[in-house]
């Protein structure tokens, strides 16, 4: 997918004194933009109003966010540098609380940062730059291994489900569950993805079902609702999708809505997998119960696209992500092989091998 001429979901541009540009995720699939960035500002705004959304892509958005916030220090203000350092990272963290990405990368950034404490204010500048410029290029190695590795699980002429976005758009480039999908595919395997389209901004139809159909995947859009039936119908063979934040003992924060498919796939004897990158999980989490779960306004309902579709005087109750628990999880693919059977003895093993 990502040598098919589709543009990258988030790039630096330039030099140390560049600019960060990222597609605009919510106008797809009418427009393709690409939005310029200059300062950290508009990358937190970016990240709150889903113009780059998918954890990897919100971790790479964060680093990258922290060196545009960071860069503008004379040199010889250290004081001035660690505040903004300080300013800025409070700034990105606190533009969506699930994604663990987000937090895992400014930490890896505020360590670069200490790293090079000593030295003079523009060298740690340039590191922080390199950093980001890692973390991007780190994500989409891992992605490629993703895909690699669970390429066998999608059988010749099967059905694959899939909810939300999880593909390049997702991550610095090939995707995560969708990665999956497109190795399958350079392996010479033909089969049919069904995209559940994600009420309620509709990411999969928007996105996934957008980039699929880019790179000449067989692909059905169907309400969310749908799944049940076609699963039931025989067509579904696998369901498999990315992650915001895994647990230590594999629970799985993704898109509201994962945990029900997780459900239906286990009452039809289909295998549900997950597929996320180390830096998805959060192992100073026991359990899905301590994920904080970011909650949307009203308006992403009441008014998605315009279109008043429900009462002012209704009430709303609008989780952004829910917690499949570890038991229905049949594998988790990450870029070093598979985690199965998925629970804290396997995952423990996973990270100290």
């Amino acid at each position: 997918m990502a040598d098919s001429g589709m543009p990258k979901s988030i790039c630096w541009v330039g030099g140390l004194d560049g600019h960060v540009e990222l597609i605009d995720q919510t106008l797809l699939p009418e427009e393709l933009r690409v939005v310029t960035c200059r300062d950290a500002a508009v990358i937190a705004e970016a990240i709150v109003s889903l113009r780059i959304r998918g954890a990897p892509a919100i971790g790479i958005a964060a680093a990258m966010g922290l060196v545009l916030g960071v860069r503008g220090c004379e040199e010889g203000d250290r004081d001035g540098f660690h505040k903004a350092l300080e300013e800025t990272g409070a700034l990105l963290a606190g533009s969506r609380p699930t994604a663990v990405n987000l937090f895992w990368a400014l930490e890896r950034m505020r360590a670069c940062a200490e790293q090079h404490a000593h030295e003079p204010v523009a060298r740690v500048q340039e590191a922080l730059w390199r950093e980001a410029l890692a973390i991007r290029d780190e994500d989409a190695r891992m992605c490629r291994a993703i895909g690699e590795n669970g390429q066998e699980l999608i059988p010749d002429g099967g059905g694959v489900l899939t909810h939300c976005n999880a593909g390049a758009l997702a991550t610095a480039e090939y995707g995560t569950a969708l990665a999956v999908m497109y190795s399958a595919k350079e392996h010479g395997r033909k089969f049919r993805v069904y995209a559940d389209e994600t009420r309620p901004l509709l990411q999969g139809s928007r996105l996934t079902a957008w980039e699929l159909c880019r790179a000449g995947i067989d692909t059905t859009v169907i309400c969310d609702n749908t799944a049940a039936q076609i699963m039931k119908e025989g067509r579904v063979q696998l369901v498999i999708t990315g992650a915001d934040r895994i647990t230590a003992n594999g629970d799985v924060a993704n898109k509201i809505g994962t945990y029900g498919l997780a459900t239906l796939a286990k009452a039809h004897g289909i295998p549900f997998y997950v597929a996320a990158p180390s830096s998805t999980f959060d192992l100073n989490m026991e359990s899905g119960e301590q994920i904080p779960i970011e909650h949307r306004g009203p308006e992403e309902v009441r008014k998605g696209f315009g279109r008043v579709t429900a009462p002012v005087e209704a009430s709303f109750y609008s989780p952004a992500f829910d917690v499949t628990p570890a038991h229905l999880v049949a594998a988790i693919v990450t870029e070093k092989g598979l985690i199965r059977p998925v629970g804290g003895r396997k995952i423990s093993q996973f990270f100290s091998a």
